[in-house]
């Protein structure tokens, strides 16, 4: 039976005995015990490893779920499991513990208690051997003990116990090593089990606190270990005593041995216990500022650590200090008594070397190893890391104090330092970028678009960049890799932050990113970092910046394209794709053959290869592409093998996206390739891809197609496209609206390039191309995507696809008395489709023009045809008339007011449209008309207001400007009318108008209004004003936030309290037998609330986040619609800005817990079950969100509410479904639409 440890038994053996599977459990039951009787007796063996083999059996056993226990069998193991502990053998000793762990869940609670004794009163014992296998158990035990609410008792007793016994040993003072094991074993179980030790926290605090004077620092280190895990879950009153007690130890002014610790207990209590120091910062700032200027480098660092947890927790309650902070941080950056830097240093380079060697020897002199001042320097640049990081609304001061203070410390001798300095400074860059969104990397000549609208911090740095510069590109040389990582990392930051901010001082950085990649002594992350920001540069700036220097880039990087490494090859292929382009940014260039031919080789080479890396086959097929794009009439001879390899990728599944991709590229290279060799065999197997299902693989291949046939039609023959139109009938359809849109896009292509091959269609594409446009789904690029097929195809002349033929299938089902497509009823989209296509058709063919629109008219005047028919035919003139091909026609007039005065609803409503898209077509013929009817016609003014909305909209303003003025007239006239819906449209009329000339008309427009200030129309006492003010003020965030930034202190408090229920604004209605309440300040609520949920996307830092959390908890208690915004806000928050909300984290959690365990009342409405469930799933996806935090089951209700969740089937499935999509479920699609 005797194996070597390495060779257990197969443990599949030990039921060969045994009755069948049906056999009742008693017999396995008494089987698993007598093969557990059988191991229990080979650990009493004499010889070791059979004791060990045993011991790994009896694991083996334990670890299966199936495994049940007598409760003789759990005492006998569990009594020899701790004998065992104290075995000869170090190898069982061990293999002991490891048993301990899965024997937790299998045995009943005094079996567990039983252990926790043992492995306690053995952790005290005078043998060292023991007391560690001993301590390892506990551990062991601690990480197994359930947190799930089933287990809880459990894990409350034996956490009694062992904290009982943990207790007493702490207070051994005459052994350090059982007092350090006490204190780390009751680290571990506060880290995991705090919730359940509450009742003992306080005699815990008391035991730990007098530790902290311990003349070992080891204890000390470990007791404020053990006070870190306690605070995130103590009472408050708890961690004031805790607070209280450091403050009062201090105040005694200790000895500075002394003063560290509680500084540094002070640190890790911030860290831990975050918001809660808040309140007690009055008193703790001016102690810890008082010890900076004790002369203690330990202690120094210390004190900035323990600012810069104040400040990374409670940054709002911080606000008072910043200054002082900032201030001694700026003084101790440059703490560095024992070492004089040189202020001459900014010479010229030229003496660069002799100072090199003067250097090494100086930096020598003053390697002092007790010279700690580098700890301060680096602790008070974390700090202001930290600030610089919390208080984005103090940018534009940082950049005129901090920014100028940590460009002086990029000299700083201490390499460890420097990293802080430059992450520092990185961190700067990135908040200057944070309020842009618009920047993630801005490729060169994008710029103009950019120059409107500059941030002022942007401006600051634009001015410090030549320093930044001249700081950094001496260090791109230093021997030192930790550096010069710093200074790519920075470079990379400044070149996302600022767009073609290098470009001056691209001579100046060259040399260094040449000296990273050739440098021999340089590690290979040190190569990618470089190649990866020389990437960066080359994206961000124009190519004319590096054409001069390309005799000296061209080799390093050839070179490591060579590289054996393959992340540096990757990388390396990158920035060589770019070179191509660099090297000629137009076709015209002539450019030299030996760059050429030195990239193409070593592209080649890798493109050649099949056994490589994935990442290297792609990137070397990207970079051929490009090379073959841009200088593909330098290659001659090695073209037409460089296709076939490029054919060979496109057809092996890992490669053939990237194929794909590069042959688009290279179809429409200037150049004109020729790629005839490949072409037939390409179409083939492009056409294949159309049936796969990777989407993106349909998508690339589409567009590949479509480049093909635009720029080498002539090659192509009309039979090669056959197998690609096969495969387009299945992709034309509503359920994927943008590869249809490709997909037509592509027939369009071939019907202007090689119409012949389109002489099938009507039998297969075609139809689907009409069902697309009868969809209601239709919209945007497909529609447009349609036009332009429309007119191709028509233009083709093709056979059997005439004007009239194509015209026929459109309309056609709309002349049926049913109006259906296949069965169904049309949507109202389909008609504004069909008409634009009609339209589209008409502008191709203008001979037919008069035609149809007299076949139109007919139709709208005829009483027999069906209400679809006219309803489509008076649209299609609109659309029609929109091209101004209708002139002023009477008749149409006549026809169009005729409709308007119709009783049929649908038929009025489309000759309102009809009516505005004529006007835009030819304004003198129809405006004048317009204001006409709407002056004389008061019963059809919402109709004609809409056609003029249409006109406003639709219209340049150049061709508008003359008929402003009556437009305005006209407006104004019917402002007060009695009609909230048409006040709504004149109000929406002005707002198009004044855009038309705002420098002239918007004051006029202010005039209007009486209360002149927006700000007073907040306060109207008309509801409805208010509500009104809001929504603009909504509109305003959401589009222009710039407007409003300014506003916020003023408009906040006047928002918030909108967001307040009122009382007297409830009313309760008889509806006969039944009363009903209505809330007449429901709407004005909930348009607070929305602007509440704007401002955190746009005006984030203008936000006090406790006081908005305030306001979103009210919310949370509210009726249905406010509920959902809120849930929404919440899920925002937890993700913007963790920190404020686990602070009121507590008072939170109680309404959304109200709201997922709510049940609706048995024999509800259907639409009641639903709000509900709709409202639980919204507030279940706030859940998620909060729970996406890192350290929130810190808080005992919360963690207490997962439980609950997690054990409830029902509320852990709503759960689940959330879950779906990224960040806890709360995907793009969950935010609001707010447009």
């Amino acid at each position: 039976w005797r194996h070597s440890p390495l060779n257990p038994p197969l443990s599949s053996g030990l039921f060969i005995s045994g009755p069948t599977v049906s056999a009742v459990k008693e017999t396995k039951m008494s089987n698993v015990s007598y093969h557990i009787s059988n191991l229990l007796e080979k650990m009493t063996s004499t010889d070791k490893d059979f004791r060990f083999m045993a011991t790994n059996d009896l694991m083996l056993e334990l670890q299966k779920d199936s495994i049940k226990l007598d409760e003789d069998s759990e005492r006998k193991v569990v009594t020899m499991l701790l004998k065992l502990l104290e075995d000869k053998n170090g190898e069982v000793q061990n293999l002991a513990v490891k048993c301990l762990a899965p024997l937790v869940s299998k045995v009943k609670e005094p079996q567990v208690e039983t252990m926790v004794d043992t492995l306690c009163s053995n952790m005290m014992s005078d043998k060292e051997q023991l007391r560690d296998i001993s301590s390892m158990g506990l551990k062991t035990v601690i990480a197994e003990l359930p947190l799930s609410s089933s287990g809880l008792t459990l894990t409350a007793s034996v956490c009694k116990k062992i904290t009982s016994q943990l207790i007493g040993a702490m207070g051994k003072q005459e052994d350090v090593s059982v007092q350090l094991e006490a204190l780390d074993i009751l680290s571990d179980m506060l880290g995991r089990l705090s919730g359940a030790l509450v009742s003992f926290h306080s005699s815990l605090l008391s035991s730990l606190l007098p530790q902290l004077t311990s003349p070992r620092m080891a204890v000390r280190k470990r007791s404020i270990m053990a006070l870190g895990h306690l605070v995130p879950c103590c009472s408050p009153a708890l961690f004031s005593q805790l607070t209280e007690h450091l403050l009062t130890e201090l105040s005694k002014a200790p000895p500075t041995s002394m003063t560290r610790t509680y500084i540094q207990c002070l640190a890790t209590i911030s860290r831990q216990g975050g918001h809660r120091v808040g309140e007690h910062l009055e008193k703790l700032i001016p102690m810890v500022v008082k010890f900076t200027s004790v002369e203690d480098d330990e202690l120094r660092e210390y004190c900035f650590q323990a600012f810069e947890a104040f400040i990374r927790r409670c940054p709002k309650e911080m606000s008072p200090h910043v200054a002082t902070i900032t201030q001694l941080c700026l003084k101790f950056m440059t703490f560095d008594p024992n070492y004089n830097y040189d202020d001459d240093e900014e010479e010229e380079e030229d003496s660069m070397d002799i100072e090199d060697v003067l250097d090494e020897e100086s930096d020598d002199e003053y390697s002092d190893d007790d010279d700690m001042s580098w700890k301060v320097r680096r602790s008070s640049i974390k700090c202001l890391e930290a600030l610089i990081s919390t208080r984005r609304d103090l940018l534009l001061s940082f950049y005129s104090s901090v920014c100028p203070a940590l460009l002086a410390r990029f000299k700083e001798r201490e390499e460890n330092v420097r990293a802080d300095v430059f992450a520092a400074f990185s961190t700067l860059l990135r908040q200057t970028r944070g309020g842009s969104s618009h920047h993630s990397l801005i490729t060169a000549g994008s710029d103009s678009v950019m120059s409107r609208e500059e941030e002022p911090a942007v401006t600051m740095l634009k001015k410090q960049v030549p320093v930044i510069v001249k700081a950094l590109h001496r260090q791109l040389k230093e021997k030192s890799i930790k550096s010069r990582q710093g200074c790519f990392c920075l470079l990379t930051e400044l070149a996302h932050t600022v767009t073609g901010a290098l470009e001056q001082h691209i001579p100046a950085l060259i040399p260094g990113i040449v000296f990273s990649l050739t440098d021999k002594s340089t590690s290979s992350t040190m190569r990618i970092d470089a190649l990866s920001f020389f990437h960066v540069l080359l994206l961000s700036h124009p190519p004319q910046a590096f054409q001069p220097h390309m005799q000296v880039l061209l080799p390093p990087v050839v070179a490591c394209v060579e590289d054996t490494f393959y992340k540096i090859t990757s990388e390396a292929l990158l920035v060589a794709q770019q070179l191509v382009r660099v090297m000629r940014p137009e076709v015209d260039m002539i450019i030299k053959c030996v760059f050429v031919s030195k990239v193409f080789s070593v592209t080649l080479k890798r493109l050649k290869a099949t056994d490589i890396d994935q990442e290297v086959k792609e990137r070397a097929i990207s970079c051929m592409g490009h090379m073959v794009c841009h200088l593909g009439d330098h290659l001659r001879a090695e073209l037409q093998g460089v296709l076939t390899i490029f054919l060979e990728r496109l057809k092996n599944e890992i490669t053939r996206l990237t194929a794909v991709r590069t042959i688009a590229l290279i179809s429409a290279s200037p150049l004109k390739i020729d790629l005839s060799s490949i072409l037939p065999e390409a179409l083939s197997v492009l056409g294949s891809f159309l049936r796969k299902n990777q989407r993106v693989l349909k998508l690339g291949t589409l567009a590949c197609l479509t480049a093909l046939v635009t720029h080498h039609a002539a090659t192509i023959k009309p039979a090669a496209l056959e197998p690609v139109l096969s495969e387009l009938p299945a992709l034309v359809d509503e359920s994927d609206m943008h590869v249809s849109q490709v997909s037509v896009t592509l027939l369009t292509c071939m019907a202007k390039a090689c119409p012949s091959s389109l002489a099938k269609i009507s039998s297969s594409v075609l139809p689907g191309v009409f069902r697309l446009v009868h969809s209601p789904l239709l919209q945007g690029g497909a529609l447009a995507a349609i036009l332009d097929f429309l007119q191709a195809l028509v233009l083709s002349k093709t056979s059997n696809l005439g004007y009239s033929q194509l015209l026929k299938s459109l309309t056609d089902p709309f002349h049926s008395s049913q109006s259906s497509v296949d069965g169904a009823v049309i949507h109202r989209q389909s008609y504004h489709s069909v008409a634009r296509c009609v339209a589209a058709l008409s502008s191709a063919c203008p001979k037919e023009t008069p035609g149809t629109v007299a076949g139109l008219l007919q139709e709208i005047k005829s009483p027999g045809s069906p209400e679809s028919a006219r309803v489509l035919a008076l649209l299609c003139l609109g659309e029609v008339g929109r091209t101004g091909s209708l002139g002023g026609s009477k008749e149409v007039q006549g026809v169009i007011l005729e409709a308007i005065a119709s009783t049929n609803e649908e038929v009025k409503t489309a000759a309102s449209c009809a009516l505005g898209s004529m006007a835009v077509g030819s304004l003198n013929d129809y405006l004048p008309f317009l204001l006409k009817e709407i002056s004389s016609q008061p019963r059809r003014q919402y109709l004609l207001l809409h056609s003029l909305k249409e006109v406003i909209s639709a219209c340049p303003a150049s061709s508008l400007s003359p008929h402003v003025e009556s437009i305005w007239a006209l407006l104004f006239q019917n402002c007060e009318c009695q009609e909230e819906g048409t006040r709504n449209l004149v109000a929406e009329c002005l707002g198009k108008l004044t855009l038309v000339n705002a420098a002239q008309l918007l004051p006029r427009l202010k005039q209007q209004l009486k209360a002149g200030d927006f700000l007073k129309t907040l306060q109207d006492k008309d509801i409805n004003v208010r509500r009104v003010a809001l929504v603009m003020f909504n509109s305003a965030a959401h589009n222009k936030p710039s407007l409003i930034r300014g506003l916020l202190a003023t408009v906040l408090p006047h928002l918030y309290k909108e967001t307040q229920i009122r009382k007297d604004l409830i009313r309760e209605v008889e509806m006969g037998p039944f009363k009903h309440t209505v809330d007449d300040g429901l709407d004005v609520r909930k348009a607070a609330f929305e602007c509440m949920y704007t401002l955190l996307d746009s005006c984030l830092e203008g936000l006090d986040v406790l006081q908005f959390l305030d306001h979103v908890e009210e919310g949370l208690k509210d009726h249905y619609d406010i509920r959902m915004l809120t849930f929404l806000m919440l899920a925002r928050l937890a993700s913007l800005c963790p920190a404020a909300v686990l602070q009121r984290l507590d008072r939170l959690i109680e309404p959304l817990k109200a709201t997922c365990t709510t049940k609706v009342k048995a024999g509800s409405v259907k639409q009641e079950f639903e709000k509900q469930e709709e409202l639980r799933r919204s507030a279940m996806r706030a859940v998620a969100a909060l729970l996406a935090v890192p350290e929130v089951e810190r808080s005992p209700s919360m963690a207490d509410f997962a439980n609950q969740i997690r054990t409830n089937a029902d509320m852990a499935s709503i759960y689940q479904s959330v879950q779906g999509g990224e960040g806890g479920g709360f995907g793009p699609a969950e935010s609001m639409d707010m447009s």
